[in-house]
């Protein structure tokens, strides 16, 4: 054979290999690195791939996605509130059939929930990428399924996949901000498929319209048991409250995807070929007035919508925007207005806009005069809605505690009446008024040229004047900086703030230390943290918090409090640094990573358990009673307490929303908005009312629930008055547990068995659980006075 035909032949075979070895299926024993692009499923049709998707800086998160879209489209995440770094991080099919992701420190991020298999049965398996973008584990004859990404979707349907009772769609933050976002389709406890806005502060439901009495009118029915919805590859949806909807290229064969966008609308797409290549084309969606989606401009704002210029929000009269860079924010008011002088305040007419819920009550056939009177009755009431409903012949009246959800559309039949002091009317701030140029007239105009011209010789003189002074005081200014400079340049002096420990660093010194801000460790609303190493060779963590327009005195007041804080319990802060925007702390490094990341594994026994909760109420014990100053912290949840030692000993950590006041002060309400996390958050945060240590209190005793049952509060549980997948906060389940085992069992069994977390069956101390949730349940008392405080939880949890 001539040796160039040869040649030819083993670069065929050997391309043929590499094709072939892109779509091999993951086998049991092996993995996906991070550090290996190329290391990716890919589907036999070749549209789809599954491996690790880039989210942000030196982040990743296991996705499947698109490959034929001009731009790599993701249909799923694992780890989409939690990357991994791009260093040592991977997925492993392990020998027992479990599907693992770790990070570099070897902390496993997401697993499956996959049933224990024999060794034989979990030499069979395999991971496998199908053409349909499942991503599928199974035996190797595909007979048996032990787990599919189908099952738990995150932002998007694809045809063939069915949505369920247990499933729901959450969309993603933002277009390049792929975390959980605010919007939710799922099949609520009346059988009906809904959206869902899940705000910062409140939650509402927005489609079908909540107005609707009859939902047969939105062509929906809840009277039906099976709860599933399912798109086909025509382009035809069908779920079992009788929605159907088809797209408008329907019957065309091409790649679809139903996703709930960041801006909260349903959306059907297909893939078309565009000027620009393949590109996904919107083809059904379920709101055309996007105005209509809630939490789109936040609290205290308005939604307004035209051809020419697309969606905008602007705030209210009186209010600026709370966060420049984020919407969802809403707006803040510029005004006070007293509880006790009602005469001081009055309304506003915003004709055509409308603020839908947040009604204190709804009188009818009122006239404007008496509903204005009904608002100022309360101290709560932020203005009122006032229409004519012509079909009832009566006027309607909605004073609001809250304006949430606003839009200026033409044809609403009614008026926002807002409410502002007095003293403020004359005044407008309002972004897009139009009335809010200034205008002088002719008289006004000749007065301000002859003070002019009267002016002109004497401005003349003193500019000759101030020139010869600024040049003076520009050489002053130059020597007493370059003496500052001279004064700071020595490290003996700059580099400490209160200790030997408490150093003061550059932000050159943590680049260096963390090797570029490389090596991610830990991510959260405050900031991102990364491992480092110190010139000293000590280990750390390095918080990096976002930037923001906080001062570089009131940052160090705040971390000067914090470095005094000084408990076995509590993390402890080496140094910091503030230059320009940048603002980091450092820590010490705790090997175990968070509770939060331990709780999904086996590390932790009861008595782990029980002496983490023990060392965090001693810790927040300490901030709330016993430091220099009184110290809440706002966002008690396990992923803020950290695990160090052989014996997992806690520390309370991330003091990032933390309120600082002093042991004098009174009034704790001084919160400027909510702060915590959803799912922990007390009461208090809900309602407006003071804020005092015992939001802490609340949060631990969640805590102490999770701790003991496993189940988080954020989560999907059953209860027993509700089906399966139904949303039933901790508190709620804990207590129907107790209450019924107590009625239905036997005096010599214990309650504790039926809320047991089940990593812990059978090898716990009983007592030592009860305990704890007795204990929690105080904590999470609706009343704030019933609480205890964290001294008294350290008394209950050491006196037994």
């Amino acid at each position: 054979m001539d040796i160039s035909i040869l040649i030819l032949l083993l670069c065929l075979l050997q391309a043929s290999s590499l094709s072939s070895s892109e779509t091999l299926d993951l086998l049991r024993g092996s993995s996906l690195s991070v550090e290996k692009p190329s290391d990716a499923l890919v589907s036999a049709n070749g549209e789809f791939s599954a491996g690790f998707f880039p989210v942000g800086d030196n982040a990743f998160c296991f996705s499947i996605w698109f490959t034929l879209s001009s731009a790599r489209t993701v249909v799923w995440m694992a780890n989409r509130d939690d990357p991994v770094d791009g260093k040592g991080s991977q997925l492993s099919l392990l020998k027992d059939g479990k599907l693992i992701l770790t990070n570099s420190v070897g902390i496993t991020i997401w697993a499956t929930r996959t049933p224990v298999l024999t060794s034989f049965d979990a030499s069979k398996l395999q991971l496998q990428l199908l053409n349909t973008g499942n991503l599928v584990l199974h035996s190797s004859d595909q007979s048996v399924v032990i787990w599919q990404s189908f099952d738990s979707p995150t932002d998007t349907l694809l045809p063939q996949q069915a949505l369920t009772r247990v499933s729901s769609l959450i969309s993603k933050k933002g277009e390049a901000d792929y975390s959980s976002g605010y919007y939710k389709l799922y099949f609520d406890n009346d059988n009906v498929l809904r959206l869902l806005h899940q705000g910062i502060t409140v939650s509402s439901l927005y489609w079908p319209a909540p107005w609707l009495d009859d939902l047969g009118k939105a062509g929906r029915s809840k009277y039906n048991t099976s709860r599933d919805g399912i798109l086909n590859v025509t382009g035809y949806f069908q779920s079992s409250d009788h929605l159907a909807f088809q797209a408008a290229d329907f019957g065309v064969l091409v790649p679809r995807r139903l996703t709930v966008d960041s801006d909260g609308n349903l959306r059907l797409y297909s893939l078309q070929e565009t000027n620009e290549g393949r590109d996904w084309v919107v083809t059904w969606q379920a709101l055309s007035i996007t105005c209509q989606i809630h939490g789109i401009c936040g609290p205290n704002s308005v939604c307004s919508y035209d051809h020419a210029s697309g969606r905008k929000c602007s705030c209210l009269r009186g209010f600026k925007m709370e966060d420049p860079t984020d919407w969802s924010f809403g707006c803040m008011p510029e005004f006070n207005i007293s509880c006790s002088h009602r005469n001081e305040s009055s309304f506003v007419q915003l004709a055509y806009v409308e603020f839908y819920g947040s009604d204190i009550e709804a009188p009818s056939n009122r006239s404007l005069r008496s509903c204005e009177e009904q608002c100022l009755k309360y101290c709560d009431c932020k203005g009122f809605q006032f229409k004519f409903i012509a079909d009832e012949g009566v006027n309607k009246c909605y004073p609001k505690f809250m304006l949430l959800n606003g839009r200026r559309t033409p044809n609403f039949e009614g008026d926002l009446y807002l409410r502002l002091p007095k003293a403020g009317l004359s005044h407008n701030n309002t972004p897009d008024n139009e009335n809010s140029r200034l205008e002088c007239s002719s008289e006004a105009s000749k007065q301000v040229r002859k003070t002019y011209e009267n002016k002109t010789v004497k401005l003349l003189l003193w500019f000759a004047i101030a020139v010869g002074g600024a040049e003076v005081t520009c050489v002053l200014l130059v020597l007493f900086f370059l003496f500052r400079t001279n004064r700071h340049s020595d490290p003996t002096e700059q580099g400490y703030l209160l200790t030997t420990r408490f150093r003061r660093f550059t932000f050159a010194e943590f680049r260096k230390a963390t090797k570029g801000f490389s090596e991610v460790i830990g991510r959260g609303a405050g900031g991102t943290v990364y491992k480092g190493v110190l010139p000293d060779q000590r280990v750390c963590a390095i918080k990096r918090l976002n930037e923001a327009n906080q001062g570089e005195a009131e940052f160090l007041a705040e971390v000067n409090i914090i470095g005094r804080l000084n408990h076995m319990n509590l993390i402890e802060i080496w140094g910091y640094c503030v230059e320009g925007k940048h603002r980091l702390l450092v820590y010490e490094y705790m090997e175990h990573g968070s509770l939060a990341e331990n709780l999904t594994s086996n590390a932790l026994d009861w008595e782990k358990r029980f002496e983490i909760a023990v060392g965090t109420a001693k810790g927040l014990a300490y901030l709330h009673e016993e430091c220099l100053e009184w110290v809440l912290h706002c966002d008690v949840k396990p992923q803020n307490i950290l695990l160090y030692s052989d014996h997992y000993q806690p520390k309370v950590a991330d003091f990032g929303l933390s309120k600082l006041l002093n042991r004098s002060e009174l009034d704790h309400s001084s919160f400027s908005k909510m702060r915590g996390t959803r799912g922990y958050m007390a009461p208090e945060w809900l309602y407006n009312l003071p804020i005092t240590s015992k939001v802490d209190v609340y949060s631990y005793g969640i805590v102490l629930l999770e701790m003991v049952t496993g189940k988080s509060p954020t989560g999907m549980h059953s209860s027993n008055s509700g089906g399966a997948g139904e949303y039933t906060s901790v508190v709620k389940l804990v207590k129907e547990k107790i209450n019924n085992n107590i009625a239905s069992t036997s005096a010599n069994e214990s309650w504790i068995q039926a809320i047991i977390d089940p990593r812990m069956v059978g090898k716990y101390d009983s007592a030592k659980m009860e305990l704890l949730v007795k204990v929690a349940l105080q904590c999470v008392a609706d009343d704030k006075d019933d609480r205890p405080t964290m001294n008294q939880v350290v008394e209950m949890l050491l006196r037994h």
